[in-house]
């Protein structure tokens, strides 16, 4: 992997982890565009480091919010102390996926088009749905948080969207769409980290094979991208525009099925 592979893959990143397009689904995709000669387990090891970039520009741009939020947790106010109860009830299947799944979900890092084709259309049609539903104004509980969680947890899969899919879910369950967006930003931090966490203990991270200032450009690129990528997804969102990117990921997954289907 060079700088411009790294600046590409960085940038896919930013715009990707918050636009509804799955970010690992495109990340797999230029990777094998670009002949990524990288390992299974380095391979997936880019893909955290750049994901842990658009988690710290996720804390960045609610970083008001989040203030408001740990302060309320101090000052034991109900309303702060019940959402931080949601994203932990939410982390719960990632995690229980993340535990006894690991094996299996490394396996869709090695550049299956074929899955990631399919899950492109998947996507697609939860952001068609979540347009044409009627505009709800319902607030978090334990149960839709768990919902809300769940579809995080089958967005693991390479070419489905977390982003579109969490919201997608929300939004059915009838929740506000601007919070239904601020959540499904929020909850992914604390399983990010997680995630990071556990590959360090699992002794998993090793930056032996990798040059440090070609990690860096892709994590700096994904950083700054992802400022910008979600701002417009929250814009998007509240517009009802989500539409454009269920086409955008019928395309792709079309693309990406004929070509893979050409190359057998």
């Amino acid at each position: 992997m060079n700088y411009l592979e790294s600046l590409i893959l960085g940038v896919i990143q930013g715009l990707t982890e918050f636009l509804p397009i799955s970010s690992s689904g495109h990340l797999e995709i230029f990777k094998v565009i670009f002949g990524s000669d990288l390992s299974n387990s380095e391979s997936l090891l880019f893909t955290i480091i750049l994901h842990f970039a658009t988690a710290l520009s996720t804390i960045y741009y609610f970083k008001n919010d989040l203030l408001k939020i740990f302060k309320g947790i101090i000052n034991k106010k109900s309303e702060d102390v019940k959402f931080s109860k949601y994203i932990l009830i939410s982390m719960i299947p990632a995690v229980l996926a993340g535990l006894f799944l690991e094996e299996t979900i490394d396996v869709f890092f090695n550049g299956n088009l074929v899955l990631i084709g399919i899950m492109l259309f998947l996507t697609g049609i939860f952001l068609l749905l979540t347009d044409f539903i009627k505009k709800g104004e319902l607030q978090l509980n334990t149960k839709n948080s768990l919902f809300i969680g769940i579809a995080q947890a089958i967005a693991i899969l390479p070419g489905i969207s977390r982003s579109g899919a969490t919201i997608a879910f929300a939004v059915l369950l009838r929740i506000n769409k601007e919070n239904a967006t601020k959540f499904s930003f929020l909850m992914v931090v604390p399983v990010i980290f997680g995630s990071i966490l556990k590959s360090i203990l699992d002794q998993k991270i090793n930056f032996e094979n990798f040059d440090f200032l070609i990690v860096l450009t892709g994590f700096g690129s994904a950083f700054f991208t992802g400022l910008f990528a979600c701002k417009w997804m929250i814009y998007l969102v509240k517009k009802s525009k989500l539409y454009y990117f269920a086409i955008y990921c019928f395309v792709v997954g079309s693309l990406v099925l004929l070509v893979t289907n050409d190359l057998q």
